[in-house]
């Protein structure tokens, strides 16, 4: 873990660098991945099969991990307009991921029997990992990222972002001790809903302290501001870390917000995890060149 020294003293913040893992299956996609690939080689299924956009860091990951560990990758790709070249897509394939373009329609049918009936006949027998990475086996993974803080130092706040909710809903189930608190990539309230039913449906206890903001996510997934790419470069100056602007990016401004405004008690130590993503700045550096992004 990394210290940051926070400008007003008023808490402690250090950064747990899971985007240091590895150099492309890192952060919450390998902690996401671990215990489905060990589910896998039990099944004795040799190869997976996956959901992502065109510039998603979990189809990048599972392309990674493939190559490394000897499987075969599929990957349903959202849009069938999509430009194959970009350089998340470019990098799947180069790691022998096979890429199938689907339209939106279909793609929102993904979790449909005869949907995946097609794709068995397509592709053969296949172990399916759901778009994000997130399932029941993703939970455990993420459990122990918390193992890892409380071995090093004693939190008062777990703070993470969350998409698909499959990370904050593993380290819920591992806390033992503070509060965690998601910052939403995305619009609306419906995430908290969510990470209570994959908790429940997965059988962990979700009676713990846990909320989710919804105040940082720039105008939606994918969205941005200028304010937020200042803060972003600003960081990386002061600090030496690179964010990125889906999700580690917001929860930081978020974090820095909340502490001005006197949300964490004086002198709480406050913990964020920096879940990686960071392959996915150069597509967005090619869709929004004029963002500045450092």
């Amino acid at each position: 873990m990394q210290e940051i020294q926070f400008p007003n003293g008023r808490i402690r913040l250090f950064i747990k660098r899971d985007d240091l893992l590895h150099p492309q299956i890192s952060g919450n996609k390998w902690r996401k991945m671990k215990y489905n690939l060990q589910e896998m080689h039990k099944q004795n299924k040799k190869t997976l099969l996956t959901f992502g956009g065109a510039f998603s860091n979990h189809i990048a990951a599972a392309a990674a991990a493939g190559k490394v560990y000897g499987f075969e990758t599929v990957g349903i790709i959202r849009g069938e307009e999509l430009d194959a070249s970009n350089a998340t897509l470019s990098f799947a394939e180069e790691n022998g991921m096979h890429l199938k373009f689907v339209s939106r329609t279909d793609y929102r049918r993904k979790n449909d029997a005869d949907f995946r009936e097609d794709l068995k006949k397509e592709f053969g027998a296949f172990y399916m990992l759901p778009e994000g990475g997130t399932n029941c086996f993703a939970l455990p993974g993420c459990a122990e990222i918390i193992d890892e803080i409380d071995a090093e130092i004693s939190a008062d706040y777990y703070c993470v972002a969350a998409g698909t909710g499959g990370t904050i809903a593993g380290m819920i189930s591992g806390l033992k001790q503070g509060r965690i608190l998601g910052f939403s990539a995305l619009k609306g309230d419906f995430l908290q809903g969510e990470v209570e039913g994959l908790l429940s449906n997965c059988g962990a206890d979700s009676a713990k302290q846990f909320s989710i903001n919804t105040d940082y996510h720039f105008g939606g997934y994918a969205k941005f501001k200028p304010a937020l790419i200042e803060f972003m470069n600003d960081f990386k100056s002061q600090f030496g870390i690179q964010l990125d602007p889906i999700y580690t990016g917001k929860m930081f401004f978020g974090i820095f917000d909340l502490v001005e405004k006197g949300y964490f008690e004086e002198g709480s130590t406050v913990v964020a995890v920096h879940t990686g993503g960071l392959q996915g700045i150069e597509g967005f550096r090619a869709r929004y060149p004029k963002s500045k992004l450092l």
